[in-house]
């Protein structure tokens, strides 16, 4: 299986690409961020956001996606371009036929660390840690891309398991 994770922004798309192997293990396919210029338009940022995922997905072609859930923000118009960088993820994601599941923050906190509040350090050591990694992956939303990407991968074995034991 090989699992695309996305953290979604307009400035930063964070995106990490890692395959669960027969034996349960995690492999690092590949991560980065989608960059964005805050001087272009809000509409063509999205666009860029878009055409640069399609490339990725037509590249690696994923057989899962997951995506991080919003979350409250305080600052209303962050949360508001937040969600229509998360928008077009999604349209991405389904256009080529892909199933999203969708984690939130505390979600993938504890799927990655075992601990629902883990903070941005202890998440980026465990990415490192459990996809054999040199170096803590960077930027953070890379890094968090990968943390979505991990936790879907061990939801779905999870799911496998459970539906092979009934």
């Amino acid at each position: 299986m090989l699992v695309i994770g996305i953290d979604p922004g307009t400035a930063l798309t964070g995106f990490g690409l890692v395959r669960r192997k027969r034996d349960a293990s995690l492999e690092l396919v590949e991560y980065g961020v989608i960059r964005t210029s805050a001087r272009q338009p809000m509409a063509r940022r999205l666009v860029k956001i878009h055409t640069e995922l399609v490339s990725l997905l037509e590249r690696f072609q994923p057989t899962e996606a997951a995506v991080e859930r919003l979350f409250f923000q305080k600052n209303v118009t962050t949360a508001i371009s937040v969600g229509q960088a998360r928008g077009v993820v999604m349209l991405a994601l389904a256009s080529v036929g892909l199933t999203i599941e969708e984690y939130t923050p505390q979600d993938i906190k504890l799927a990655v660390t075992g601990y629902g509040a883990a903070d941005k350090g202890q998440m980026q050591r465990m990415v490192k840690t459990l996809l054999t990694m040199d170096e803590i992956p960077k930027p953070d939303d890379a890094a968090d891309a990968l943390a979505v990407a991990i936790c879907h991968a061990h939801n779905a074995a999870l799911c496998a398991r459970l539906e092979g034991a009934q």
